[in-house]
């Protein structure tokens, strides 16, 4: 599932079919390259605004469903600096982690069921979901040994045995 087909989704509760919020955003964890929550709008605490992956039922065509309205958090420690706003994926820079700049970050494609990134697309083409490994307000940072120019780069400039 992309990232732009889950923003401005209602999230419903199962118990009472009330809408507990609309989905702004998805919150990864660039370590895990794993979405871990999803931050909502439209909520009726807007500090509590978070819905954990794990407490998520389900995240459908539709709509994300949960098990009954009580089960947003308020962002707090990690999870706080994970869903703030400027840590947003779609339309950063894409760097690698050898300095060179790979465009921007277009969407993404996720797991709904596990959060796994399985693909970061680029302006410059795809990437493989785990190549992510830092994000900030300036940037997204990706392996680029996990790129194809840096696979070919690092593959030609291998010293040869032969030489």
């Amino acid at each position: 599932m992309l990232f732009s087909q889950t923003e401005d989704r209602p999230v419903v509760s199962v118990a009472d079919a009330s809408t507990v919020g609309v989905v702004d955003a998805c919150v990864v964890d660039p370590a895990l390259a794993r979405v871990v929550a999803l931050r909502l709008h439209k909520t009726k605490d807007s500090k509590r605004n978070i819905l954990t992956l794990a407490r998520a039922r389900a995240i459908g065509s539709d709509a994300v469903m949960v098990d009954d309205p009580e089960v947003l958090e308020t962002a707090e420690g990690g999870l706080a600096e994970l869903a703030d706003k400027n840590r947003d994926l779609p339309q950063k820079r894409v760097l690698t982690d050898r300095g060179d700049e790979l465009g921007s970050l277009t969407d993404v494609d996720f797991d709904p069921e596990s959060g796994a990134v399985l693909t970061l697309h680029t302006t410059a083409g795809d990437l493989e979901g785990r190549a992510l490994i830092g994000n900030g307000g300036y940037a997204v940072v990706v392996r680029a040994d996990l790129t194809p120019a840096g696979s070919s780069t690092a593959a030609s400039s291998t010293p040869s045995s032969s030489g």
